[in-house]
């Protein structure tokens, strides 16, 4: 999989001590082809259209467990994963993961980044599954 975008306005948060990767309710979303991330203005998961809707996912998508941010001093990156996501037994088409600080309302919870698929993926009656990039959900070169 392919590493992540940063929402430039959301990502902002993390220089103004309002998320905390390791501590804070982080969640992924799934949105359809129909949705256009901006990264220069999408701020908040209100901003966020076009949710997948389908057997096996619950609006808001699903909390990311086992949370870490790593430095790498070789290549002056700071690694932001996760565990991989599942949502079971769904029959779903999703086209962007859409990675955000959940903090209870839309309009409150920031941005942190969206992943293309690059294609639609789907699930039918099966396992849907995001195996983050082995680099991380998303790099920054500090």
């Amino acid at each position: 999989m392919a590493t992540a975008t940063a929402y430039g306005p959301g990502f902002q948060n993390f220089f103004d001590n309002n998320i905390d990767w390791v501590n804070d309710t982080i969640k992924v979303a799934l949105t359809t082809s129909t949705y256009t991330p901006n990264q220069d203005t999408h701020e908040f998961f209100s901003d966020v259209t076009n949710e997948v809707t389908g057997t096996g996912y619950t609006a808001g998508g699903q909390t990311l467990t086992t949370k870490t941010a790593t430095y790498d001093s070789a290549t002056n990156t700071i690694k932001l994963d996760a565990a991989d996501v599942t949502w079971a037994s769904s029959t779903i088409t999703a086209r962007y993961a859409v990675v955000y600080k959940d903090t209870g309302v839309s309009t409150t919870s920031p941005l942190i980044c969206y992943i293309d698929f690059v294609s639609d993926q789907s699930s039918s009656s099966g396992d849907f599954t995001i195996t983050w990039d082995a680099n991380g959900i998303i790099n920054v070169t500090v």
